[in-house]
C-alpha cells in the first residue's frame, strides 16, 4: 500500500507528479543477443574451433577429428513490482497518477534487466550437458587496476591504455566478428576519467569529437554505454566491461508487461502490477574483458 500518495493531494501540492531521477528502462539490452524461453531452463550449444589436417599419401585413410561441443544453461527468474492506489486518492488529485506509477515500475524492471546482464557478464556461468558445471570468470580476461602500457605499474581509473589492452585481448581471442557491435559499459566516474585523457580531447585521436557535447560516442571501435549499475569488486574497484554483442545470451520467458486492475476485495482500488521473467548467461569467456578501475583516481 502506498502510504505516501497523500503528498500529491491537490490542496497541498501542484498538479504535476514528478518522477524521481532514475535510469528509465534497460540500457544494456540492445548489446546482448536475445532468445525466447518457454521452460525452466534453456540450453545454448557451443561449437569450438578445429584445425585442418594435411592430406597424406595417395589413397590414405581419412583421419577424423572430434569437433568440440559444449553448452551453456540459462535459468530464468520472475520479477515484479506492485503498488495500490486508493480510489479516494485518485478523487483527491487533479491528475491520474496511474501512468506515472506504471512508468516508475517499468523503469525498475528495466534496471533489473541490466543488473542481470552485468552479473551474467562477470559472474558464474553454467556448462555441461545439464548445466551443472560452474565456470568462473577467468583472471586472464581481467585487466589489473594498476595496468600501464609502459613504465611503473600504478593504480588508475579508466585509461586509453586499458581500453587498448581490452581491445587487444579480444582481437587475440578472435572474439570480434566483422560488423558486430562492441560496447564498453562504464559509469559516470570512469567516463569522466576517460574524458580527462589527453588523447580523448584531441581531434587526432577522437574523430567523433565527443567533447563537443560532453558525451562519448565511439572510440577505438567501441560504443560507450553509461550506467550507474556498474559492479564493484571486493576492493571497491569499478568493474568496467568491454564485450561484443555475441558474448552474452539473454532468454526472455515473459517480457516486461504492465497491468492496472480494479481489485474487488480491496474496495475496487487500483493495483499497478509490472512483471517479467528473464535470465542471462555468458556464452564465451574469451569475449568479455573486465577492466578494474580505481574510482578515487
Amino acid at each position: 500500500m502506498s502510504s505516501q500518495v497523500t503528498t500529491a493531494f491537490a490542496q497541498q501540492y501542484s498538479a504535476n507528479v514528478e518522477l524521481q531521477f532514475q535510469q528509465m528502462g534497460s540500457r544494456l539490452r540492445k548489446y546482448v543477443t536475445e532468445d525466447p524461453m518457454g521452460a525452466e531452463y534453456k540450453y545454448f550449444d557451443r561449437i569450438g574451433t578445429v584445425s585442418a589436417k594435411l592430406k597424406g599419401a595417395r589413397h590414405a585413410d581419412v583421419q577424423y577429428s572430434d569437433t568440440p561441443h559444449s553448452r551453456r544453461r540459462i535459468t530464468f527468474e520472475d520479477f515484479y513490482h506492485a503498488d495500490m492506489i486508493d480510489k479516494e486518492d485518485k478523487l483527491r488529485m487533479l491528475i491520474d497518477p496511474t501512468s506515472e506509477y506504471v512508468s516508475t515500475a517499468v523503469a525498475a524492471l528495466g534496471r533489473q534487466m541490466d543488473e542481470i546482464i552485468l552479473d551474467a557478464a562477470l559472474g558464474t556461468a553454467y556448462s555441461g550437458k545439464t548445466g551443472s558445471t560452474s565456470v568462473s570468470f577467468p583472471a586472464a580476461q581481467q585487466i589489473a587496476v594498476n595496468y600501464v602500457e609502459s613504465g611503473s605499474a600504478a593504480d588508475s581509473n579508466l585509461t586509453i591504455g586499458k581500453l587498448r589492452r581490452a581491445l587487444s585481448l579480444l582481437e587475440s581471442n578472435e572474439a570480434i566478428m566483422e560488423g558486430e557491435p562492441l560496447v564498453c559499459v562504464l559509469n559516470a566516474n570512469a567516463k569522466q576519467a576517460l574524458l580527462r585523457s589527453t588523447e580523448m580531447t584531441s581531434s587526432d585521436f577522437n574523430t567523433v569529437k565527443a567533447l563537443v557535447n560532453g558525451e562519448l560516442n565511439t572510440f577505438l571501435g567501441m560504443e560507450f554505454c553509461r550506467t550507474e549499475l556498474v559492479r564493484q569488486d571486493g576492493s571497491s574497484y569499478n568493474r568496467i566491461i568491454v564485450m561484443p554483442k555475441s558474448a552474452l545470451k539473454m532468454a526472455i520467458a515473459q517480457d516486461i508487461s504492465a497491468k492496472v486492475d480494479s481489485i474487488p476485495h480491496k474496495f475496487h482500488n487500483y493495483q499497478v502490477l509490472v512483471e517479467m521473467s528473464v535470465g542471462a548467461t555468458r556464452m564465451w569467456e574469451e569475449k568479455v574483458v573486465e577492466i578494474k578501475c580505481d574510482p578515487t583516481k
